[in-house]
C-alpha cells in the first residue's frame, strides 16, 4: 500500500483525468479510470477497479479485487440531519461488484459509526445502501432497491428489484425479498417475503436446494415453518408456545437453531407476518 503520489510504483493504472487526493492509500494492481475522484482518507486495496466516473470519499476502504462501475458513489456523507461531519467509516469487502449509480453512504456517530458491505456481493444498478447498514457476504441487491439506515442483511440474502427496506429491519441468512416489496419488519433466515407490504409466503426453497440441503432437512424446515407460521385459521396456541415446540423437537438442527436465534434477538421492528399480501388494486376490486 502506497500513498497516491507513489501509485505508479505499485503497478497501478491511473487515468490522467482522475483526481486522487494526497493521503489516499493505493494498493498494487489498482485501476482508476477516467474522471474518478478519490478522497484523502480512502484506502484502495490490491486489484480494485474503478472503471470511470466513480467517487470515493470519507474514511472508506475498498476491499481487494472489488469493482466499481460508472457513477457509483462510495463513502459519501449520510442523508441524516444529525450528521455533522464526524469521521465515520465505510468498508467494502473483497471481490464485491458495485454497478452503475449505486450509492453507499458512510455511518453516523449516532449509529454504529460504520457502513459495511461484505465480500462477493453484487449491488446492481441504482441501488442505495444507507448509513450504518451492514450487509454480509454473497448478498445480491437487484436494481433500484433502497435500504433505509441501520438495515442488517445476513449472508446469501437476495433482495429483488425495486424493493424498499425500512430502517432498522433485519433480513436473515439466505432470505429472499421479492421485487417491488415494502419490508417493514424482520425476515427470518431462509424466509421468503412478497407484497406491497411484505408478508411471509414460505421458505427460500430454491436457494436451499441449490446449496445442497437434502430432502430430510427440507422436510424438517417445512415442518418448522408450518409450526411457527400457520395460517390464522390453524393457529391453536400463541407464538411463544409454537416457538418452544420447535426448540424441543428440532433445536438440534443447525439451520433451525439459526432461525430460533434470529427470532430471539432484540428487534426494533418485529417479524414479518405470514400470509399472502393483498395489493391495493385487489382490495379495491
Amino acid at each position: 500500500m502506497v500513498d497516491a503520489v507513489d501509485a505508479t510504483m505499485s503497478d497501478s493504472e491511473i487515468h490522467p483525468s482522475a483526481i486522487i487526493a494526497s493521503g489516499a492509500k493505493i494498493g498494487r494492481g489498482v485501476t482508476i479510470g477516467p474522471w474518478c475522484s478519490v478522497g484523502p482518507d480512502v484506502i484502495i486495496e490490491d486489484g480494485v477497479k474503478l472503471i470511470a466516473n466513480v467517487v470515493v470519499d470519507g474514511h472508506t476502504t475498498l476491499g481487494k479485487d472489488s469493482v466499481y462501475y460508472p457513477f457509483s458513489t462510495i463513502g459519501l456523507a449520510p442523508q441524516d440531519l444529525k450528521y455533522k461531519g464526524e469521521p465515520t467509516r465505510c468498508i467494502i469487502g473483497s471481490r464485491t461488484v458495485v454497478r452503475e449509480q449505486v450509492t453507499i453512504h458512510r455511518g453516523t456517530e449516532s449509529g454504529d459509526g460504520i457502513t459495511t458491505v461484505g465480500s462477493d456481493c453484487l449491488l446492481m444498478v441504482n441501488s442505495h445502501i444507507a448509513h450504518d447498514c451492514h450487509l454480509g457476504n454473497r448478498v445480491i441487491i437487484v436494481n433500484n432497491v433502497v435500504l433505509g439506515g441501520h438495515v442488517h442483511i445476513d449472508d446469501d440474502a437476495r433482495v429483488m428489484g425495486s424493493a424498499a427496506i425500512h430502517q432498522f429491519v433485519r433480513i436473515g441468512k439466505a432470505a429472499l425479498v421479492g421485487g417491488v416489496t415494502g419490508v417493514e419488519s424482520d425476515v427470518i433466515p431462509y424466509g421468503s417475503v412478497l407484497g406491497n407490504r411484505a408478508r411471509l409466503v414460505g421458505m427460500h426453497w430454491i436457494w436451499l436446494k441449490r446449496n445442497g440441503v437434502q430432502n430430510e432437512e427440507l422436510h424438517v424446515l417445512r415442518h418448522v415453518y408450518r409450526t411457527l407460521f400457520p395460517r390464522e385459521e390453524n393457529q391453536t396456541c400463541v407464538f411463544e408456545e409454537r416457538l418452544q415446540a420447535v426448540k424441543d423437537k428440532f433445536g438440534h438442527s443447525d439451520r433451525v437453531q439459526e432461525i430460533i436465534d434470529f427470532i430471539e434477538q432484540p428487534s426494533r421492528r418485529g417479524l414479518v407476518k405470514v400470509g399472502r399480501s393483498i395489493s391495493s388494486s385487489e382490495k379495491e376490486g
